[in-house]
């Protein structure tokens, strides 16, 4: 049985191919994963916060969470942020929050009240669940009608979309 000379040919650029590609890393290198994130612990005291921690720390200075288009689940990216708040919570039962949920203009009032709101029930959801007591977290959603920006594009309604952490009281 006879190969015809373009089917030989046709397998060894392939398999060159191949051989060659298999000595290349394409994946990126895995970032350790055995220390926490510098962001997700108080800064250098010792673990504890002061309550002018609330305007030096730069994990607590970080009070806005975005969100996808639509969506009202917490993006990986704001986890430590989060676990700063409840950590700070924590330390200060008396501290109290309200979790303002807001969206872009699109959609009707009523989807986007209700949007804001299970936006900032899911950053109250993450706050209780690290540790924050629910008595110190109030969700407000004032839907689309508090932007921050108010240009008609994507970049301007992706800030339009989050949970502001505002502090009540501090202690």
């Amino acid at each position: 049985m006879k190969l015809p000379i373009r089917v030989i040919l046709t397998a060894v650029v392939a398999s060159a191919a191949l051989a060659a590609c298999a000595g290349k890393n394409t994946k990126p290198p895995a970032a350790e994963a055995s220390a926490p994130p510098a962001a997700a612990q108080p800064e250098n005291n010792g673990g504890k916060y002061t309550v002018e921690s609330l305007d030096t720390d730069s994990c607590l200075r970080q009070r806005v969470v975005y969100f996808d288009f639509d969506k009202s689940e917490i993006k990986p990216e704001f986890q430590a942020q989060i676990a700063c708040h409840a950590a700070y919570l924590r330390q200060f039962p008396g501290a109290r929050v309200t979790l303002e949920g807001n969206t872009d203009e699109r959609g009707t009032r009523e989807y986007n009240l209700g949007l804001g709101e299970r936006r900032g029930n899911a950053v109250d959801s993450a706050l209780a669940a690290a540790g924050a007591s629910a008595s110190q977290l109030n969700v407000v959603s004032y839907g689309e009608e508090r932007p921050v920006c108010k240009e008609h594009n994507e970049g301007c309604w992706s800030k339009n979309r989050r949970v502001e952490i505002v502090y009540t009281a501090k202690q």
